[in-house]
């Protein structure tokens, strides 16, 4: 895991925690952005190449997303080095072990992220009792089970397509990344007419100009097969997916797979960004310039953090289902409305929107600090 450059700015971060622990296998970090607006929440990434870079630019990406979504609630990020698919015995000994070593750090509760579930946040409560996206037999609102982010996903794109001149029905999608946040997206957006005409995992892409049912594909995946072991439609590689022709593309897998080097390969009309910093900023500045609508991260995937803090805070499924599409619809139409008037791209509206909000809540504090 790579050190940190020399970053930092009036926002944060307020701490940076490496965890390290040959003995045991485990290697990792916790980066607690801005903890103004209240207690961090951020997802617990488990990947073999995650490094303290990516922490605390994700870190910061939580910060803006709770801030915009007007959450109690500070940016946090921790990272595990390690394969998630590894035997249930040594990946529950790992992330038990990485909460026992952060289990002083109460600016910081956990939830679920790529390569960590409700389970993983089942076992981090059992360990210091600090965790969100929690199973329902513990009282807790699953976040994958219940497809929150996608649900969001869904009012951002109905916010969000007359910017793009789209109507949802017969609207086709491509999803990057056909795991727990792309497989919801996927479903909710059908459930309004909308086609999925493309998708991908770490195996391989399916494309299919006719269609391709988004329940029968999560079936696929959850019986550990690839989206190429859909019966119908054509297989392509990987990285195929940025090309494949459609008019809502939503990036839900790592950092940076859209760049300077690739973004002309990109056909849609409007993004929905479901994953953390998909796209670098020069990408998006090069697809605003085609006339693509890309909604910015913390604004379009804000929905599993959203349900996480309710939860938290006790609410029902209902409530914070609620409180997803009501926030996401708002802040969107705000930022899209804000970039269109001002000429600027959605993201710098976004991140004006709610480091203001964090500015603000700063104000309050005793001491001018994160």
């Amino acid at each position: 895991m790579t050190q940190p450059p020399d970053w930092g700015d009036d926002l944060g971060p307020a701490k940076v925690i490496r965890v390290w622990e040959p003995g045991l296998g485990l290697k990792g970090a916790l980066v607690v952005d801005n903890v103004a607006c209240g207690p961090s929440i951020g997802g617990l990434r488990m990947a073999p190449d995650v490094t303290v870079e990516e922490c605390a630019r994700l870190a910061r990406a939580m910060t803006m997303k709770n801030a915009a979504a007007g959450l109690p609630h500070g940016g946090g990020k921790s990272v595990l080095c390690g394969d998630p698919r590894i035997v249930r015995a040594d990946k529950e000994r790992l992330i038990r072990a990485i909460a026992h070593a952060l289990r002083h750090e109460a600016d910081y509760i956990f939830g679920p992220d790529m390569g960590t579930d409700e389970t993983c946040m089942a076992w981090v409560k059992d360990e210091i009792g600090r965790a969100v996206g929690l199973p329902a037999a513990v009282g807790g609102l699953p976040l994958d089970e219940l497809g929150a982010t996608g649900w969001g996903l869904l009012h951002c794109a109905e916010a969000a397509a007359p910017y793009a001149g789209l109507a949802l029905e017969g609207a086709r999608v491509v999803v990057q990344g056909y795991g727990a946040v792309g497989r919801h997206a996927a479903r909710f957006l059908a459930g309004r007419g909308a086609r999925l005409v493309g998708a991908s995992d770490s195996r391989g892409t399916l494309a299919s100009a006719r269609g391709i049912d988004p329940d029968a594909l999560a079936q696929v995946k959850a019986r550990g097969g690839s989206v190429c072991d859909y019966p119908e439609g054509e297989r392509l590689d990987r990285e195929a997916v940025i090309g494949i022709d459609c008019d809502i593309w939503i990036p839900a897998a790592r950092p940076d797979v859209v760049r300077e080097d690739n973004a002309a390969r990109l056909r849609a009309r409007l993004v929905l960004q479901g994953a953390n910093i998909p796209f670098t900023r020069a990408a998006e500045q090069s697809l605003a310039a085609r006339g693509v609508t890309v909604v910015p991260d913390f604004i379009a995937n804000a929905g599993g953090v959203i349900c996480a803090a309710m939860e938290y805070a006790g609410a029902t499924r209902g409530a914070a289902f609620a409180a997803i599409a009501e926030r996401i619809r708002a802040n969107t139409e705000a930022v899209l409305s804000d970039a269109k008037s001002r000429g600027v791209l959605p993201r710098e509206a976004a991140e004006d929107l709610a480091a203001r909000r964090v500015r603000q809540a700063m104000g309050y504090r005793r001491f001018s600090i994160m």
